[in-house]
């Protein structure tokens, strides 16, 4: 028997402007995914896709109505990736079934995927690039936070960090550049950012210009976000980063997700579970990837106005577990 599909293209409104190093959200939109079997049961997901590859609800609706008719009852994830590439599709599909076939068994995702039970995860909250006044305002209103991720460009940089050292002397601080400074930028900044107790440096470059990478020698770990997609990424990385951000609608869902993991860990890479924003189904599924990495950045629920029946819990910078009747 076919499963059936329904896809639901939704927006989410912000709490308010989002604004990294190439655009400005306020508003998401993503699609929402349910697999039902013959029985009844129901599996859900969400997937925002990666604007920055062109993926939109209406391209990933489409690719889903591509593979429908494909869709049997005895599917499994790893024929998905062999069904569909990766990206925001795939991930929806793949995060739908792992929640369909846990509906159906009465076993939980973690479970199934022989993890171990997952516990609570330190989560980075987002400061977005802003005037100094909003950094500043945002930076106070995380005060007590354990682990702060800052939004910079090529031209706001060590004055946001030096505002958000002033206002939170005490938290970890990870930077995100978003693909928007050069070599020798990140060269003329590394001294203050290792004096600023910066942790993590994530996608500093273009992607395809991560060659610059490995004569740097940085003292700080330097993260693949836009460069990091799937497993097939990892060979072009080695030498030039020493993290790599996982992120299922990059990647192509939970099945992908973990395989990645294990494969960089492998390889000697640190990891990073990160998001594309999303509600908390979305999270769901990565924070039991995070179960597995050094770093977590799973607030994507925390910049929205609003949130999924059964959201996952978080307070003071820390997620608990999502409840079975989110997902998994």
């Amino acid at each position: 028997m076919t499963l059936r599909v329904e896809v639901a293209i939704e927006r989410w409104p912000l709490r308010e402007p989002f604004e990294i190093a190439r655009e400005v959200m306020h508003d998401l939109p993503l699609i929402a995914v349910t697999l039902t079997d013959s029985d009844g049961h129901k599996g859900r997901a969400e997937a925002a896709g990666v604007d920055y590859d062109g993926e939109t609800p209406a391209l990933m609706l489409a690719q889903i109505d591509a593979v429908a008719a494909q869709l049997h009852d005895d599917l499994s994830g790893t024929d998905l990736l062999d069904l569909m590439p990766a990206g925001g599709a795939r991930n929806a599909l793949d995060c739908a079934l792992w929640d369909l076939r846990a509906k159906q068994r009465g076993v939980r995702v973690w479970a199934s995927a022989d993890l171990p039970a997952p516990k609570p995860v330190i989560t980075a909250v987002t400061i977005g690039l802003g005037s100094l006044e909003d950094v500043r305002r945002r930076a106070r209103s995380a005060r007590g936070l354990p682990l702060i991720k800052l939004k910079v460009d090529a031209r706001r940089h060590l004055e946001l960090v030096r505002i958000v050292r002033e206002e939170l002397p005490e938290a970890r601080l990870l930077i995100d550049a978003n693909q928007s400074w050069t070599a020798s930028l990140l060269a003329d900044l590394m001294t203050d950012l290792i004096a600023s107790g910066v942790e993590l440096i994530e996608q500093p470059l273009p992607r395809g210009e991560d060659e610059a990478l490995a004569i740097l020698h940085s003292a700080i770990p330097i993260c693949a976000d836009e460069s990091c997609t799937d497993r097939s990424s990892l060979p072009a990385l080695q030498g030039r980063y020493q993290v790599v951000n996982i992120k299922l609608d990059k990647c192509g869902g939970f099945t992908e997700a973990l395989a990645l993991a294990n494969e960089a860990r492998a390889h000697g890479f640190d990891l990073m579970v990160g998001n594309m924003c999303g509600t908390s189904l979305g999270m769901a599924p990565a924070f039991l990837v995070a179960q597995l990495a050094r770093w977590a950045d799973l607030d994507g629920p925390l910049l929205q106005v609003g949130d999924r029946t059964h959201a996952m819990s978080f307070s003071q910078g820390v997620v608990q577990p999502p409840q079975p009747a989110l997902w998994g």
